[in-house]
Parts: C-alpha cells; sequence; structure tokens
C-alpha cells in the first residue's frame, strides 16, 4: 500500500508542470517547526535547507505568526504601487538604516529574488544611459527575463536571453577557469576583465552595472578572495561602474553579518533582497542608490509587491535576526558544522572540497580528488538516502555535485550532529553501493 506521500505525488505528477520541479526525493511537507518537518506520514526531518535558505528564522517562529495575525485582523491587502501601507513605510526605512553607504537610498519592493534581479537589470540602464551588464558563469539571478539573461548558471541555459549582458568567469579557485593555483594566480580573472573584455566586447564607457554574489550559491557555494572583492570594487569606481550584489539567498543574517557582502567591508550602490526577509512569505526588492531607483516612473511594478501581511513579517524577522542573538548562533554553528565537515573529508576521498562562510556551507563530491571529476550521480543518491534516514539536505552547482547546508539561522547543536550522523551513514551506504540508480529516476534534480 502506498504512503500518504506516495500517493499525493502521484496527484502532484498529474497536475504540476515539470518547469516548476526540482525534486530530488518523495517529500510531502505537512509540519513545521523552528529546523524540523514533518511530512503527511508523521515522518519527523532535521532540515540542513532553510527550503533553499527562506526559513531563516527556522519554521513557524511564534512572533512570526504573532506579526501575520495581526495585520491581517488590521488589513489583509494594499497594492503598494498605489496605496501606501505604514509597515511598508517602515520597512523601507529599516532597510535603509541596516544597509551601509553614506548616499541616499531608496526601495522598491517584489515578490521574488527573480523580479528583484529584472527590476536592477531594467533600471541601471536607464539611471546611467549605458547598455551593457557584466555578470558572471555560475550565477543564479532568477528566472525571469531579466534575471535569467543575467544568469550563467546551466538551468537557465535553455533560454536565449538579451543581448546586453557580458558574462566573465567567477573567482571559483578549487575549478579556476584559467587552471591557477592560489601560488600563481595574481587574479588572473580580473586582469582578464580588463585587459579583455573592457577592451574588446564590453567598453567600460558603456558598460552600467556589474551584478555579483558576495557567496555563489547554487553556482556551487563558492566564497570568492576578498582581494578579488576589493580589486573588482575598484575597477568599478575606476571606470564609473555600479556594483550590485544579490544577497537574495545569503542576506538577512545567513554568513554571520546582515549582508554577504559586508564581509569585504564593500559598500554596493545596490543590494537585490528577497527569500529569507519575510520568513517565508512573498516578499523582495531592491535597496539602491536613489538615482537608480528614480531613474523613471511606474517602469516596474508588481502589484501584489510590498502587501501589507508580508511587509509586517519582515519587520519582525529583521527584528528577530538582529535582536535575538541568531547571528552569533550562525558564527558559532557554521564554524562548527564546517569543522566537522573537514573532519569528514580527511575520511573519505568522495569529498573534494568544503567551503563557504557562517550557515551556507558546500561540499563539492569528486569521483577523483587529481582530476576533479564531479561525482554528480553520487551527489543526488547521498541526498536521496539522507533523506530516507531522517535529513533532508539539497544539492547545487553547475555540475550538481555540491551538498550545500543552510540550515534555519536558529539550528541547535543537536540537530547538527544528528543531521552530520545521518549524511556519514548516507555516505557510507552510498559509497558501498545501497542506493539503485533506478531508485533516483523519479527524481531528475537540477
Amino acid at each position: 500500500m502506498l504512503t500518504k506521500s506516495l500517493q499525493l505525488i502521484d496527484r502532484e505528477e498529474k497536475v504540476i508542470g515539470s518547469s516548476m520541479k526540482i525534486r530530488m526525493y518523495p517529500l510531502v511537507a505537512d509540519k513545521a517547526k523552528r529546523a524540523r518537518i514533518f511530512d503527511v506520514d508523521g515522518k519527523e526531518y532535521i532540515d540542513f535547507t532553510a527550503n533553499w535558505g527562506v526559513a531563516n528564522t527556522g519554521y513557524c517562529h511564534p512572533k512570526i505568526i504573532d506579526a501575520i495575525k495581526k495585520q491581517a485582523e488590521k488589513n489583509t491587502f494594499a497594492s503598494f504601487t498605489t496605496v501606501i501601507t505604514e509597515s511598508g513605510i517602515e520597512l523601507a526605512e529599516k532597510l535603509i538604516e541596516i544597509t551601509p553607504g553614506d548616499f541616499e537610498k531608496k526601495v522598491t519592493f517584489g515578490l521574488s529574488g527573480s523580479d528583484a534581479n529584472d527590476c536592477i537589470s531594467k533600471l541601471v540602464t536607464l539611471a546611467t544611459g549605458k547598455h551593457r551588464i557584466i555578470s558572471y558563469f555560475g550565477a543564479y539571478h532568477g528566472q525571469t527575463m531579466g534575471s535569467l539573461s543575467m544568469s550563467g548558471h546551466t538551468a537557465q541555459a535553455k533560454f536565449i536571453g538579451t543581448g546586453n549582458i557580458v558574462k566573465i568567469p567567477y573567482p571559483y579557485c578549487y575549478r579556476c577557469a584559467f587552471d591557477k593555483t592560489h601560488e600563481n594566480c595574481d587574479l588572473t580573472c580580473l586582469r582578464y576583465l580588463e585587459n579583455y573584455i573592457f577592451k574588446t566586447i564590453c567598453p567600460p564607457e558603456d558598460t552600467a552595472a556589474v551584478i555579483v554574489e558576495a557567496i555563489q550559491c547554487d553556482g556551487g557555494d563558492i566564497v570568492p578572495p576578498a582581494e578579488y572583492m576589493h580589486q573588482l570594487k575598484k575597477i568599478c569606481e575606476r571606470n564609473n561602474i555600479f556594483i550590485i550584489f544579490d544577497e537574495v539567498k545569503i542576506g538577512v543574517g545567513r554568513t554571520g553579518k546582515f549582508f554577504g557582502f559586508e564581509h569585504f567591508d564593500i559598500i554596493p550602490d545596490a543590494v537585490v533582497f528577497g527569500k529569507p526577509i519575510a520568513s517565508g512569505l512573498p516578499l523582495s526588492g531592491v535597496i539602491a542608490r536613489k538615482e537608480i531607483l528614480d531613474s523613471s516612473v511606474a517602469t516596474h511594478m508588481l502589484t501584489t509587491g510590498g502587501c501589507p501581511i508580508s511587509t509586517a513579517a519582515a519587520l519582525a524577522t529583521i527584528n528577530i535576526v538582529v535582536n535575538e542573538g541568531l547571528m552569533k548562533n550562525v558564527e558559532d554553528m557554521g564554524n562548527y558544522l564546517k569543522h566537522q565537515l573537514l573532519e569528514l573529508k580527511e575520511k573519505y576521498e568522495i569529498i573534494g572540497d568544503v567551503r563557504g562562510k557562517g550557515l551556507i556551507l558546500g561540499l563539492e563530491l569528486v569521483r577523483d580528488r587529481k582530476t576533479k571529476e564531479p561525482a554528480s550521480k553520487e551527489t543526488a543518491k547521498i541526498c536521496y538516502r539522507a533523506f530516507q534516514k531522517g535529513l533532508i539536505i539539497f544539492y547545487v552547482g553547475i555540475h550538481s555535485n555540491v551538498l550545500e547546508f543552510t540550515p534555519p539561522l536558529n539550528i541547535t547543536k543537536e540537530d547538527v550532529d544528528t543531521g552530520l550522523r545521518i549524511l556519514e551513514e548516507s555516505i557510507i551506504e552510498v559509497l558501498n553501493g545501497k542506493v539503485s540508480d533506478e531508485e533516483l529516476q523519479r527524481y531528475a534534480g537540477w
């Protein structure tokens, strides 16, 4: 007899289009609390994902629920494009206050990271009168045409984006595009930008902005060298080019600071936010120089963007992250988790690299440490086996071979230890051939 989960998955396959699916195992969520998820059959899971980095405050935080209830009792909706709400104004003021930069800033609201990045793709060209934007191979900025055009991930490779985007290699030191090592690197990837890209296909005088992730998340949880970011900022300043940070996934405390770019002591011209800002309610936006967001009227509007229930939840989210010690827990649990993953690397040859910052960590799996051949199938199998044993983990990367760790920011050491035990057991069982190819046929993942 099929479980209720499998019955629901059979129903779901008949009615939900494949275009919105990244299915890694048969999980049908019912309830959730803090860093635990319960499926419709009553099985309990430790969550190492926060559902793609959304549930930063954990699931069903009482202060989030209270904020939603109070706002819903007052008013469930007003379109911020035309009808102003106090919570929307207060949220914009708070975001401006906590975002570095002593210049005039403004805010826009949307529903997802995709439309917020779409906003940037349009407005920086209007603000500057320049036509081109530089982004990165491996970047994941979203699924709308403007955001996918700026993306460099395999997930968007089926589409031809807009022609004004020029992509350059991200400083992916484990897989350097120029076959350099730390000893002989000399930031070749940045010299490539100045000596080749600027001098050929993308003249700086016609380049409006560079959009970059402080940690390239879906590209493989890659942390760039600090010097790379410092030099990139100087290049932008010399050439009067805006530098934009996409903080959709790593913002709101995940790295141990409110924004990931703060680790590099850089002041961006614009910051894109989304995913965790409202603890699961749809909300995104841009915090940027006034001249960017005032560059035109009525050119980027979403009717339900800035919904009062979402903005109320966002205000509560910021308060929890900033004032309840979550970023300290990120630092403590992030350091502990990374240390434990490094110990696993010493034990298992399949682990080629451990990297990350705070509670966004990546475990890159390879079939051979010397050749670095991606262990993509093994990665999918480890995720699947971990699910079977009670741990939820996802995988990312342009080769689909990086296990990603983005648990709720209030995860406990007990949950981390239990999750790690399950992870190690899953690695061992996959290496011993206990997960068949047939078991994964239904779950294609990326």
